[in-house]
């Protein structure tokens, strides 16, 4: 007979590697139906009153007014320190916003961003 007492019974390690798994699989579903915001949203909601609106005809719109209004209004902004965001219609030729863009530099507005977005 064995008179040996008996050795107590190690408790198992625990399975971490399972929670892990499911912890990462969470994240990489958040971080993939995540909606990230363009940077332009950003520029349009920091300062409204620098945006350049140009229609498909290539009628622009600034501050409030269109036409040559509207280039009046840019030339009494030449100088300022706050880049020019220009949102042009998806249809508008190059060609009408390469002129656009001469006659910004013309008025001495050099800093300008054009906001696109794929179609």
């Amino acid at each position: 007979m064995d008179f040996r007492p008996a050795r107590p019974r190690r408790r198992p390690a625990e399975a971490i590697v399972p929670m892990i798994n499911v912890v990462f699989l969470l994240l990489i579903f958040f971080l993939m139906t995540a909606e990230i915001a363009p940077q332009a949203a950003a520029q349009d909601e920091a300062a409204p009153e620098h945006i350049l609106f140009l229609a498909a005809d290539g009628t622009p719109s600034y501050g409030g007014t269109t036409g040559g209004a509207a280039w009046q209004a840019l030339a009494g902004r030449a100088g300022g320190n706050a880049p020019l965001l220009i949102r042009a219609d998806t249809d508008l030729p190059a060609a009408t916003l390469a002129r656009v863009m001469s006659r910004l530099a013309g008025l001495r507005i050099t800093d300008v961003t054009l906001a696109t977005r794929p179609r």
